[in-house]
């Protein structure tokens, strides 16, 4: 199954790469001139629909697995059919600046209900007597599968504010995915989520460190998707994997949505749409990192901004690691959930307090 990855790299860093290229020639309607809103953390004008390459490489590494599986083609293309509207809405956003937040958040929707119905990514039950006697009432798993879709599209969308963050914690979680989707025989998840790495990878390549391109919503909504739909059928087609999985395996995305939804409208009292620039990763950026590196040029900005993603990349794994080792254990699952959540606050609390931990620290 290398091929795929290797034609989902392949064709994602090549179109990209005539993406940014050509960018001289669509700038216009392409780039983020927007330099100087609360989340913006780049120093340049660069294209921000890394969204077609990474639609581009998804759609070889599937031609490679209905190749490679003739018997898995009709499902391979029920996944590009759901995933087009999430992706659909959100590269023309990224073309017009003018879709509303609530009509992507209903693309969204209509893909995880074209995902529940086509393919099956239903959310599963989890073993718990009171709970599942709930899930079995009529509409209660569709209505919680689109939310955890439609969640998961935003989540991803959150966390990509820095070089090479979103598209390498992708990438981390789609290999554990893989990973535990062959110790199980999931051929289809595993194909998938492996298209899923190779695509994000290279867009990662014209991402990390400089900033050549951004995912743009279309990209990070298309990934999104696909860490959702793939967690939901992993647990859905084989009962022996922990239905906690896609919860604990993307944990840094949702718990970064959920701790800001509490932040602006409970501590704050501001919309949760509303966007300012207090996220982990945009804390470490200001209060870790930029002031370390010197004048604030742009130079120094892109530097700080590529060296804040490794900090979230280790803590990514702090979940998708556990998740890997130990998918079909609920309790160690659960375990590795709590672990996440403490790390995530603890670290977030000194920061915005300014008592970062020296270890985190340049030279600290």
């Amino acid at each position: 199954m290398i091929w795929i990855l290797l034609l989902a790299f392949a064709a994602c860093a090549m179109v990209t790469l005539l993406v940014i290229a050509s960018a001289h020639r669509h700038s216009q309607w392409t780039s983020d001139h927007d330099l100087s809103g609360p989340q913006k953390m780049h120093a340049n004008v660069v294209p921000r629909i890394g969204g077609i390459g990474i639609a581009s490489g998804l759609l070889a590494g599937m031609l490679a697995l209905g190749l490679v599986q003739p018997a898995l083609w009709q499902a391979v293309l029920l996944t590009l059919v759901c995933a087009a509207p999430a992706f659909g809405l959100g590269l023309v956003e990224d073309l017009t600046k003018s879709v509303s937040p609530r009509r992507r958040l209903v693309a969204a929707a209509l893909s995880g209900l074209m995902g529940y119905y086509l393919l099956g990514a239903v959310w599963p039950p989890l073993g718990l007597p009171w709970v599942d006697t709930l899930l079995a009432l009529p509409g209660v798993t569709l209505v919680l599968s689109l939310i955890y879709v439609a969640g998961m599209v935003n989540a991803v969308n959150i966390i990509d504010g820095m070089n090479g963050l979103a598209s390498m914690c992708t990438a981390i979680m789609m290999a554990a995915l893989c990973y535990v989707a062959l110790q199980v025989g999931d051929l289809l998840v595993a194909g998938l989520a492996l298209a899923c790495v190779g695509a994000a990878l290279g867009f990662f390549i014209w991402n990390y460190p400089r900033g050549l391109v951004f995912l743009g919503d279309g990209g990070a909504y298309l990934l999104g998707f696909m860490v959702a739909t793939l967690a939901l059928l992993l647990c859905a087609r084989n009962p022996q994997v922990s239905p906690l999985l896609p919860v604990v395996l993307p944990a840094y995305p949702i718990f970064e949505t959920l701790f800001t939804m509490y932040r602006r409208r409970v501590l704050r009292g501001r919309p949760v749409s509303l966007p300012d620039g207090i996220h982990l990763h945009t804390l470490i950026y200001r209060r870790i990192l930029r002031w370390a590196l010197g004048p604030d040029d742009a130079a120094a900005r892109t530097k700080g901004n590529s060296m804040t993603s490794p900090y979230l990349w280790v803590l990514s794994s702090v979940a998708v690691v556990p998740t890997a080792l130990f998918w079909s254990s609920t309790p160690a699952l659960l375990a590795a959930l709590v672990l996440f959540t403490l790390a995530y606050l603890f670290l977030y609390w000194r920061i915005v307090r300014f008592r970062t931990p020296g270890w985190l620290t340049l030279g600290g």
